[in-house]
């Protein structure tokens, strides 16, 4: 029997602590159960700190107490119903589900794909993987396969093309153009973590844009130089069993669809111009006339619903996806069907999230920590690149992105805001390391339907096969990302709007 060499031993290892952890919202379960707890034990040894912002004595709040405990009943639904993500996920949802429900992303991903020249299809694959992201799931059911089908198609080796989508939608997850279900979901957990120091703080679902968007096309070429100068060549040519398949065109009826979506998405897009760019436009702030704090940036939920409900309703249409009035609302009702379980989780992460903010743990704990990070001498690069790292190595244990800022964000947001460091950078920051890591992580949730699709054209593919394909991908990933936070470090560019680096407030 050969001997498993270190890489696959510590594999094996990441895969067996990944399996043994309890399902994410059991898990919120346990860490709502254990701050109850923490803060009855804490409370006896009378733990306190001093806000550096307020000067006021923070101490521990037991939630074991007769109060705690007619808290903890008596908010239990507000704190769900409340939770910032769960209405900001949901809206945005529906307005996605009657997108993808009549075919419209789907269809608009294949002509993507397959109007390609040959020269860039490998550039427009990873670039469609990175767009598919603003429909949340679509890009790892629809295109990785295509993928494999289309390189195929013209001669080259299908896994190539599977591990290049795979690269797109997965590993450049935080980068795009358009802002997806993701950003206010983000951005909602950010804004609870940040109120631990300031109630009145908010975080826009546009928050990380700026670098979102100037990413997505490192991280295309990026990737597209990875598959050609390194996996391509490592794979050879293709001698498996599997027959090309002729790619099917575009249907008249779906031309006519993508047609009518294309009218009403720019008709959308006029209106939204005609009330930001003059003066006095109707989305702008009635009172200062700004854009940045305006109905236009409060809004930008909505109008993700509004904008995918026109354009997906009007492709319906045109390609006769959609009948009638039911076959929309049907649509919406799919999505939220798949929104089922992440109720489930929310309802316990916002019990976890409102527990710590009330006990004072968060607030303790990110006072002694930003104090231990400032004695350290850290600088900003260092510190930043660090918690890039943690965020990428969380990931091979816990592959939700949600589930894992639920939990890191109640505490490293107000640490390193007592350090002087905006939500918005921190989110930015673990945003790229909860990404890296997606396409080596055998805990992400399609996985096992990646290792399927490779098993199609190598029979004896496995998760080892997936790892060391995409290994490189996270690499250069990490590096390529690395370098472009650093750039806006130096520099002190915005993240987003109204998204700076640093606070003064706070630390003055």
């Amino acid at each position: 029997m050969n001997k498993k060499s270190f890489f696959d031993r510590f594999l094996g290892l990441i895969e067996k602590v990944g399996n043994a952890l309890p399902h994410p919202a059991t898990l919120f379960f346990l860490f709502a159960a254990g701050v109850v707890i923490l803060s009855g034990i804490m409370s006896l040894f009378d733990l306190s700190v001093k806000h550096p912002g307020t000067g006021e004595t923070v101490e521990v709040f037991n939630l074991m107490s007769i109060e705690g405990i007619h808290l903890i009943l008596t908010e239990m639904i507000t704190n769900f119903t409340g939770f910032a993500p769960l209405g900001t996920v949901l809206v945005s949802m529906l307005g996605i589900g009657i997108a993808e429900s009549s075919g419209l992303i789907g269809t608009a991903l294949r002509l993507l794909v397959i109007s390609a020249p040959k020269k860039l299809l490998t550039f427009v694959l990873v670039f469609a993987g990175i767009l598919s992201n603003t429909a949340s799931e679509v890009g790892y059911v629809l295109l990785v396969p295509l993928g494999a089908i289309i390189f195929l198609a013209v001669g080259r080796h299908p896994i190539a093309g599977m591990a290049a989508a795979f690269a797109g939608v997965s590993g450049g997850y935080s980068a795009n153009l358009l802002l997806g279900t993701i950003d206010p979901l983000l951005a909602g957990l950010s804004q609870e973590a940040a109120r631990i120091i300031d109630p009145e703080y908010q975080v826009n679902a546009a928050a990380n844009y700026f670098f979102m968007f100037v990413s997505t096309f490192f991280i295309a070429y990026a990737g597209t130089w990875i598959t050609e100068k390194i996996v391509a060549p490592r794979l050879g040519e293709y001698k498996g069993d599997e027959k090309p398949e002729e790619l099917r065109k575009l249907t008249p009826d779906e031309k006519k669809g993508l047609l009518y979506a294309g009218i009403g998405s720019l008709g959308f897009i006029a209106v939204l111009l005609f009330g930001v760019i003059p003066e006095g436009g109707f989305l702008r702030n009635p009172e200062t006339d700004e854009i940045l704090h305006s109905p236009f940036m409060d809004g930008i939920v909505a109008f993700i619903f509004i904008g995918a409900a026109i354009a997906g309703v009007a492709y319906g249409i045109g390609a006769k996806t959609y009948k009638n009035d039911s076959d929309v609302m049907k649509g919406m009702g799919k999505a939220m069907e798949t929104l089922g379980i992440y109720i489930v989780l929310v309802f316990f992460a916002a019990q976890f999230v409102a527990y710590f903010k009330w006990t004072n743990l968060g607030l303790i704990i990110a006072i002694e920590g930003a104090e231990l990070l400032k004695a350290s001498g850290f600088g900003d690069i260092p510190l930043m690149l660090a918690f890039i790292l943690l965020s990428a190595v969380i990931n091979l244990f816990m592959g939700s992105a949600s589930a894992k800022w639920a939990i890191m964000a109640p505490v490293f947001i107000p640490m390193f805001m007592l350090l002087g460091y905006t939500p918005e950078l921190v989110q930015a920051t673990y945003r790229i390391g909860d990404s890296v890591t997606n396409i080596i992580s055998p805990m992400m949730s399609y996985f096992a339907l990646i290792v399927a699709f490779m098993e199609r054209y190598d029979k004896k593919a496995g998760m080892g096969t997936v790892i060391s394909t995409m290994l490189p991908y996270s690499f250069g990933f990490l590096l390529i990302w690395a370098v472009l936070l650093i750039i806006w470090l130096i520099f002190g560019i915005p993240l987003g709007p109204d998204a700076e680096m640093l606070l003064t407030h706070l630390t003055q």
